[in-house]
């Protein structure tokens, strides 16, 4: 499917941003930078506008999730805005019992770890999240009008001047991690629940993956059909898993999930060989969490790039993944805590070791620690470009 004129990538307006070019393989005037998790506790605008706010009520209010998308790129000036969401948000949406406790994460009303509560559940239509998940595209357009309006950051902090926008990531939830969560009925240390049922019960474990890897999709789909210019499909639990049953129970799901968004293309305004009209797919990243030993798996599924947590150096995840593939990370969280020339070293370490690979997305190796001084975040975006150029 090609991309409406008007969506951002179609009409050109983030198709040569930092950050798209880099998922495609390409270096720009600087290494382009965003924090998984950047918008969120860390910032006092965004602990001041979610007072008296449930968190999946924030997600599913569009001017809420909109404005806290961009508190971010406004602050730290930024590369690309990541969509402000929540993994079980999709759930939430076809009716499934679930709510976001403080302290502990996602509660269930119920545990879905044997074949017939996985009937039970897989017997909601994953379709039927498209026509429910209307506040989730007001709120992709509500960000991308406002991302046309802030240019990419210089070196020395001002709008480059390219006339171009700041892209908006669509995130979703992995199939493995949701699967995890409604086995346990909440979150787990070990996720004991997801490994024995994959197990014990192939043909109930391969029904729910479908059903999340379909509910996942949709809603990666929504977002870029939207206006999002990249997609990241992330999984925070499967470094629990081994190599083999990543590579067998899970990774077949993955690749269901996003091949809901494989089809989605822009025109580059050249010709092919063929002399028909040139396109580009919209770029996939995919993470994970504790998956060193997955990378090159993770890859398998059918991604442009691929994050890398703290625990792997870029240029060993280089040799992982294979070669000609975009990486994505990997700053350890725990350095934005340390002196400031300690920090500054291992920004030049996490940036020397990417250029292991075609292109790179400055990330963190994990999400923004809420106790983060938000100075210290955008002296990191200062860094990343000014070393990047």
């Amino acid at each position: 499917m090609i991309l409406p004129p008007q969506h951002p990538l179609a009409a050109g307006r983030t198709t040569e941003s930092r950050l798209v070019r880099a998922y495609r393989g390409e270096r720009s005037d600087t290494t382009p930078v965003w924090f998984m998790r950047q918008a969120g506790r860390s910032l006092p605008e965004y602990r001041e506008l979610r007072v008296g706010t449930r968190m999946l009520d924030a997600c599913l209010d569009p001017a809420m999730a909109a404005e806290i998308t961009l508190q971010p790129v406004r602050r730290h000036r930024v590369d690309a805005g990541i969509f402000f969401s929540d993994i079980v948000v999709p759930l939430k949406l076809v009716g499934v019992d679930v709510e976001i406790q403080p302290g502990r994460g996602p509660v269930f009303g119920r545990r879905y770890a044997d074949a017939a509560a996985i009937a039970e559940l897989t017997a909601i239509d994953p379709a039927s999240l498209d026509e429910r998940a209307e506040p989730i595209r007001e709120a992709v357009a509500r960000t991308v009008a406002e991302l046309d309006g802030i240019e990419p950051a210089t070196a020395s902090g001002a709008s480059d001047g390219s006339g171009g926008a700041t892209p908006l990531i669509g995130f979703a939830g992995a199939p493995f991690t949701l699967a995890a969560y409604l086995a346990e009925g909440g979150p787990s240390k070990d996720h004991l629940a997801a490994r024995t049922l994959m197990h014990a019960d192939p043909g109930a474990w391969r029904a729910l993956m479908d059903w999340t890897a379909d509910l996942s999709g949709r809603f990666l789909r929504a977002q870029v059909l939207a206006g999002a210019s990249a997609a990241q499909l992330f999984d925070s639990w499967a470094g629990a898993l081994s190599l083999g049953d990543y590579e067998r129970h899970v990774a077949p799901a993955s690749a269901r999930a996003l091949s809901h968004v494989h089809d989605l293309a822009y025109a580059t305004g050249d010709a092919d060989a063929s002399g028909e009209p040139a396109t580009l797919a919209v770029p996939v990243v995919h993470f994970g969490v504790g998956t060193g030993e997955l990378l090159g798996a993770m890859r398998g599924v059918g991604v442009d790039a691929v994050g890398v947590d703290y625990r792997v150096p870029l240029d060993v995840a280089a040799e992982r993944v294979g070669a000609g593939v975009p990486l994505q990370g990997n700053l350890d969280p725990a350095l934005l805590a340390a002196p400031a020339p300690v920090l500054e070293d291992a920004v030049r370490d996490v940036l020397r070791r990417g250029t292991a690979a075609p292109g790179h997305v400055f990330n963190l190796g994990h999400g923004v620690p809420p106790e983060t001084d938000p100075a210290v975040l955008t002296r990191v975006v200062e860094l990343v470009h000014e070393a990047g150029a």
